[in-house]
């Protein structure tokens, strides 16, 4: 079952939505609790509660799609190269076939 936050963010779905979150309430758990911990003002620290939520959820999240956008376009390149590979196996377009001395004085 799909679970959708702030009704629009399909968690399940869509790709680094699920991390950030995890993430996300793991820093304000941290922040929150730390600031707490450290003046003992029980509002002043649900606002950093809530502030290390955001920030850390915002960071995860550009972090991660970023990679991501990175590791598809690694593999666009990857396939590409593979299907010129395959079209241009045998052929004297073949980066991989050694060319004589011959062939290298006519080119």
């Amino acid at each position: 079952q799909s679970f959708k936050l702030l009704g629009f963010l399909d968690v399940k779905n869509v790709p680094c939505a699920r991390e950030s979150v995890l993430y996300g309430s793991l820093g304000s758990l941290v922040m929150g609790l730390g600031h707490f911990l450290a003046t003992s003002r029980v509002r002043r620290s649900c606002d950093f509660a809530a502030g290390g939520f955001i920030c850390t959820m915002l960071g995860y999240w550009f972090y991660c799609r970023y990679n991501l956008a990175q590791q598809r376009i690694r593999q666009r390149m990857l396939r590409e190269g593979m299907k010129n590979r395959i079209l241009f196996e045998g052929s004297y377009l073949d980066p991989a076939k050694e060319q004589s001395g011959s062939e290298r004085s006519d080119s």
